[in-house]
């Protein structure tokens, strides 16, 4: 890498990963309260997807390199910034620039990198991890004893899902396409399985709780409203996550009122934004079960940056078990 560029994905119109640009861009001053990291490894985020195509909630103008979240080496440090030095290895969130050699970067937007976390697993960790803890503690007070579907089950919110389900003592019931998908899942900690592809998801789940449904529903997919309340115990919560199946679920009134149902929206960078002490304690409680070793991203393929657009497709084709990550120092 020069002294004065580095390498950037860049989406300078909307569009699908193949109309993005891998090319140098000038390296950025570093401003007070900035540090410079260079970027060992990025997460491949289906955020980032709908993002470079304007369908996600946050839409920057183009151009911009897309990644919210990376992992590297701290390499420089503004003037006055004591809690971080040159060379610590850090996890990076970002709402824009994880796709890149480097990034300049708000101190208080960088993380340790776990013990014994590669850059790879450091660069997919806190994103899905932060949004599963999210849905299930803070959202769903999700139970020791509950019963818990996790849809997706195999994905990259799914999988870390089931990990801390697991670690928050829930009887977890995996859900996902395909038996190579469910086998990562039940790797992973998931008590029983659902093949969707070959099963009634709803009379599965009947089957596995004896009758009584699921207490808490997590869905990253946008499982089809009627099917999904179908699966739910009396008094159930339902976590609504995200639609990477691509349809929008609407849910049934009645339904949600002869269950006795609640339907929970969960965004949770958002929510850390208007309550960052709440990030905090998230942040804290995540890194706990990373330490007592309860919790680790799956990374199921590395890609050079150069090979962004396949990565992408991957995860748009939801080829992917757990996570992807661009290798960007490879």
């Amino acid at each position: 890498m020069s002294e004065r560029t580095y390498r950037a994905v860049v989406c300078a119109a909307l569009g699908p990963p193949e109309r993005l640009q891998l090319t140098r861009l000038p390296r950025s001053p570093l401003t007070a309260g900035h540090v410079r990291v260079a970027i060992m490894a990025a997460g491949v985020n289906f955020p980032d997807v709908l993002m470079i195509q304007g369908l996600y909630q946050h839409r920057p103008a183009p151009p911009f390199v897309p990644g919210i979240e990376a992992a590297g080496i701290v390499s420089e440090v503004a003037a006055g910034t004591t809690a971080v030095a040159p060379g610590q290895r850090v996890i990076v969130r970002l709402r824009t620039g994880g796709y890149a050699e480097e990034a300049v970067v708000p101190a208080d937007a960088i993380h340790p990198l776990p013990a014994g976390f590669s850059f790879e697993q450091g660069a997919t960790f806190l994103a899905a991890h932060v949004t599963a803890y999210h849905a299930l503690h803070t959202r769903a007070g999700l139970a020791a004893g509950q019963s818990l579907l996790v849809l997706g089950a195999a994905g990259g919110v799914g999988l870390a899902a089931v990990q801390i389900g697991k670690a928050l003592g829930a009887r977890v019931l995996a859900a996902a396409s395909s038996e190579a998908k469910l086998d990562a899942a039940c790797r992973h900690g998931a008590d029983a399985r659902v093949n969707y592809a070959s099963e009634d998801v709803a009379e599965a789940v009947k089957r596995l709780t004896a009758g009584a449904g699921a207490q808490v529903l997590l869905d990253p997919v946008g499982l089809a409203g009627v099917a999904a309340l179908r699966c739910l115990a009396w008094n159930g919560k339902l976590l609504s996550a995200g639609f990477a199946g691509g349809a929008i679920p609407t849910y049934a009134a009645n339904r949600l009122l002869l269950r006795g149902a609640s339907v929970l929206g969960v965004r949770a960078g958002e929510a850390g934004r208007r309550d960052p002490a709440l990030r905090r304690r998230e942040l804290a409680a995540v890194y706990a079960l990373a330490d007592e070793g309860k919790v680790q991203p799956f990374v199921s393929a590395r890609f050079p940056l150069a090979a962004f657009a396949e990565a992408m497709q991957a995860l748009l084709r939801r080829m992917a078990i757990g996570r992807l990550a661009l290798a960007v120092a490879a």
